[in-house]
């Protein structure tokens, strides 16, 4: 059987692979974290968009939109400075017997 190297080298290219995934798996994982960030930033400023929209329709509703009208009399109310005049109270019948009481 053919030996392929000693045991130094062998631990040396698998040292070697190991740094190599390593490196690969920060640059991974920083570029992750910065797309997150990016993704953060969009989100918020398109949130505050939506919200500012909503605020400056809302506002431009009401300055457009005509008020309701304010009730004004039918007729003009007369006061008179005389006396009251008495009321009598309602005439009001009396209660009559219906028939088997």
């Amino acid at each position: 059987m053919a030996v392929r190297g000693t045991r130094g080298a062998q631990r040396t290219r698998t040292d070697a692979e190991r740094a190599r995934l390593y490196a690969a798996r920060r640059q991974w994982n920083e570029k992750q974290g910065s797309r997150r960030r990016r993704d953060t930033v969009i989100a918020v400023i398109a949130g505050g968009l939506i919200v500012i929209g909503a605020v400056v329709s809302q506002t431009l509703h009401a300055q457009v939109t005509a008020p309701a009208p304010s009730p004004t009399p039918s007729a003009p109310v007369e006061t008179t400075t005389s006396s009251p005049v008495p009321t009598t109270p309602a005439s009001t019948p009396l209660p009559t017997q219906t028939p088997g009481e």
